[in-house]
């Protein structure tokens, strides 16, 4: 794998790590809490999270819009161990799908079904990007709305 690739891996398994002990400190009856009307519950927002590196992987390979709605309606994660199982495998996916690709694959301009168009690293670094900004949502719901001190570390 390329050495870049491998560092922005090593940063998603921070965010992953830390999501995880995010998840080990919550309940099923958490899961329902939704600070807003009309957004993500904190159940939601943790399948949201846990399914970016496997649906981010899909369109980094220029999915259609049909595709990606088709993969969106299959997933239904309810429980935290559902949600922890996801997040792990679809990190794994994406790491082998990651692992396969050569210079030319990762610098190949890819066009997403909303017309973006990266190269498969940039998606990449995309994806690290939305773990990260997800997981802040996450943890500023759980500490200031939800009044839950989660005392783990967000970055190394």
């Amino acid at each position: 794998m390329n050495n870049y690739c491998q560092m922005a891996f090593h940063q998603l398994e921070i965010v992953i790590a830390s999501i995880s002990e995010i998840l080990g400190q919550l309940n099923e009856e958490d899961l329902k809490f939704r600070p807003t009307d009309g957004k993500f519950s904190i159940g939601e927002l943790l399948e949201h999270i846990a399914i970016i590196p496997s649906a981010d992987g899909k369109v980094a390979e220029g999915l259609s819009e049909r595709e990606m709605k088709r993969y969106y309606d299959s997933i239904s994660l309810k429980t935290t161990e559902e949600i922890s199982a996801a997040l792990y495998e679809h990190f794994a996916q994406l790491k082998f799908q990651y692992e396969s690709y050569t210079e030319e694959h990762l610098f190949t301009e890819i066009t997403s079904w909303w017309g973006v168009t990266y190269t498969r690293y940039e998606w990449l670094l995309e994806m690290l990007a939305h773990m990260y900004h997800h997981r802040g949502q996450l943890h500023a719901i759980l500490v200031h709305t939800y009044n839950k001190d989660l005392e783990i570390l967000l970055f190394e």
